[in-house]
């Protein structure tokens, strides 16, 4: 399995992620602000690997309030990043409560994974979005651990290449390779005429904040695919864990969406292939409302309609 993420005891190495799947090498982070700007610049992304990385940037920064405040301003639709961190502040040792965090994500996206290939059918072929897998987290994945999980049964994933950073034909794809599951990488407007002509059986997908009324943050391109299969009748499912719900906000409206750098959009990696002097718009998220939602899964179980009740139940 891929490492994400290594602690080295005197700095966090981070595998760089802007060059796969070209090029595997890792970023040393041996301060807060280093981390930080691994942060921003996607070295390491995916809400829970984002989380694990901020808890060792605090231990870098030997808990001092300039590594939270650098920390905090990294990314803001995350909230796994704030998570770790308001955890890191009640910590008695930090070290070892960053570790604890790192280890906890290994174990909840194990046990989510198992509670969601329950769901999945036979020889499904299953949809996803994005990265969700060990590279998004501290390893193993969320709605990718759940697809993991599902191997066994002879599914086959359609993963959409999830413009404009293309996790899905980068890294979730490298992913699916590795592993030895058949995988069909796709153009994200595609999703729709596959789903029509019968060739989607789910679509499982990750979340970056889930409000607590099953409203749900993730990667751009998330809430067309919802409605899409909603229309056809395909059951939609989010996998995320618990350090992803945040009971604070109570629905998607509340939810801060990031706006990243127009170069995502206007052509990539050097490469440019827009006109100079056009105006360009980059949400990085989209809110998908709870009512596309079939179940979202858990580390502690799968929650369904009515939201608020059910989620309120597993955050107890």
């Amino acid at each position: 399995m891929v490492e994400p993420i290594r602690w080295k005891g005197d700095r966090l190495e981070l595998l760089d992620q802007r060059l796969l799947p070209d090029k595997t090498a890792y970023v040393a982070c041996l301060s807060a602000e280093e981390v930080a700007q691994a942060i921003r610049d996607m070295v390491v992304r995916g809400a829970p690997a984002i989380g694990c990385a901020a808890a060792f940037g605090v231990v870098l920064g030997k808990g001092s309030k300039a590594s939270y405040d650098v920390l905090a301003k990294s990314r803001p639709t995350a909230v796994n990043l704030f998570w770790a961190l308001e955890r890191m502040k009640k910590a008695q040792g930090l070290e070892a409560e960053a570790i604890a965090i790192y280890e906890q994500d290994l174990a909840a996206n194990r046990a989510m994974g198992k509670l969601g290939a329950e769901l999945i059918p036979e020889s499904a072929r299953v949809m996803t979005h994005c990265n969700t897998g060990a590279l998004a987290t501290a390893g193993y994945g969320t709605a990718l651990g759940v697809i993991r999980a599902a191997k066994s049964k002879n599914i086959s994933v359609i993963a959409n290449e999830t413009r404009p950073y293309l996790q899905g034909a980068r890294l979730t794809a490298w992913e699916l390779v590795q592993e030895g599951i058949p995988c069909t990488l796709i153009t994200d407007s595609m999703a729709g005429h596959l789903m029509s002509k019968g060739e989607v059986d789910v679509v499982i997908v990750g979340a970056d904040r889930i409000a607590a009324n099953g409203d749900v943050a993730n990667k751009i391109g998330t809430y067309p695919l919802a409605v899409l299969a909603k229309r056809h009748g395909i059951p939609f499912y989010v996998a995320a864990p618990l350090s992803t719900f945040d009971p604070k906000i109570p629905d998607g409206s509340h939810i801060p969406i990031e706006e990243r750098p127009a170069a995502e959009v206007t052509g990539y990696r050097g490469t440019r292939w827009a006109p100079e002097g056009v105006s360009v718009r980059n949400p990085a998220f989209d809110v998908t409302p709870a009512e596309l939602v079939t179940a979202i899964i858990s580390e502690k179980g799968i929650a369904s309609p009515p939201y608020r009740e059910s989620i309120a139940a597993l955050l107890k």
